[in-house]
């Protein structure tokens, strides 16, 4: 195999082997609409073999940031029709990364009357609004145990909407800091019922929230995306026994779910953590090495090649280059991504990106 040979993701077949990675664009509408600059960014970048789009937020007291999409509203849903319909146009495979924000966001961000987190732990530092101005992270309300069925079911409600929307799959996040992450970290995590104290107790909601996706829209539209040791927004993971034994724990959870794909954020790929769990795992593989660091092509093909990974995600480099595939098939030179305009409300550093001529 080679990173230009097609491979399928769950049961469905995707023209090569690079993934574009999920990242927070912010092109939304107020109410969370993607519109048709949306669907443009996405189309654009169809020749990638897997689109995972920024993260979407299930519900409306886990949104985290002004500009982000939702699939909460019907609205919502008819924008992301769109989308889907516009990347198929394009031959492309797209799916949507559910994301709750936990305790990364603010009532004036959410419009509700509270944040949520496993448990009553604020993340040190400033998140900003949509006028501009920072403010500090705010306590988390701590779910009850009883309160988790009700965040799990917005997730299956979520995932229900995406598919019906046109969307191929959903991609769970738990990775970055994020309320999924933030159960699986004994930083944000020091519960004292069933969901927190033990690896396979931190792991237990990640699991539950994949097995009810997986049994309401079937499990090769389902991935999971998670970054072990990633110490981020205050969910701090040592590379220690007890990080493998929480990311062991949930792996052993989710195998038998026979998910689309495992997406792993990782500087080392290739270190014995992630190729254990990779094994564990047993499908689709999919890394991502970039987070401080870009992906270059001699990475991805080298990984493909090497057996390191199924797919490879990519993110800067597919910001700046939506056709990138065709850029790293010709060894084509490379448009340098504009970081001043990743974030931002328009066209700018967003569907403005010039392709390669003739």
């Amino acid at each position: 195999m080679s990173l230009f040979s097609p491979t399928t993701v769950g049961s469905i077949g995707v023209r090569n082997r690079v993934s574009l990675a999920p990242m927070t664009r912010l092109r939304a509408s107020a109410d969370g609409v993607p519109g048709p600059i949306v669907a443009k960014y996405y189309a654009q970048r169809a020749g990638i073999g897997l689109l995972v789009t920024e993260g979407v937020f299930p519900s409306a007291e886990s949104k985290a940031y002004p500009g982000q999409p939702g699939i909460v509203t019907d609205e919502q849903a008819a924008g992301w029709a769109k989308v889907a319909d516009a990347v198929h146009a394009e031959g492309g495979v797209v799916f949507m990364q559910l994301m709750n924000g936990g305790r990364v966001t603010h009532t004036d961000i959410t419009g509700t009357d509270r944040i949520v987190a496993p448990s009553a732990i604020a993340i040190e530092g400033d998140t900003r609004l949509a006028d501009g101005s920072k403010v500090a992270f705010p306590v988390p309300h701590a779910l009850e145990t009883d309160e988790l069925a009700t965040i799990r079911d917005e997730f299956v409600t979520a995932a229900r909407r995406a598919v019906d929307a046109g969307i191929d799959g959903v991609e769970l996040h738990s990775a970055n800091g994020y309320l999924l992450h933030e159960f699986l970290s004994p930083a944000s995590n020091q519960r004292t019922d069933g969901y927190g104290g033990s690896p396979e107790a931190r792991a237990r909601f990640v699991i539950e929230v994949a097995q009810a996706v997986v049994a309401e829209v079937g499990a090769d539209r389902v991935g999971i995306r998670i970054s072990p040791a990633h110490n981020i927004q205050d969910v701090w993971e040592k590379d220690d026994a007890e990080t493998r034994a929480t990311y062991e724990a949930l792996i052993a959870g989710l195998a038998p779910l026979g998910l689309a794909y495992l997406s792993v954020l990782h500087g080392d790929p290739a270190s014995d953590l992630i190729q254990d769990l990779r094994r564990a795992f047993g499908g689709t593989f999919i890394v991502n090495s970039g987070f401080s660091k870009m992906t270059t092509r001699e990475e991805a093909v080298t990984a493909v090649d090497e057996g390191i990974a199924d797919l490879i995600a990519v993110g800067r480099p597919a910001i700046a280059n939506p056709d990138l595939v065709t850029r790293w098939e010709q060894n084509a030179d490379e448009n340098e991504v504009d970081q001043a305009s990743v974030y931002g409300p328009d066209e700018r550093g967003y569907t403005d990106y010039p392709f390669l001529q003739g």
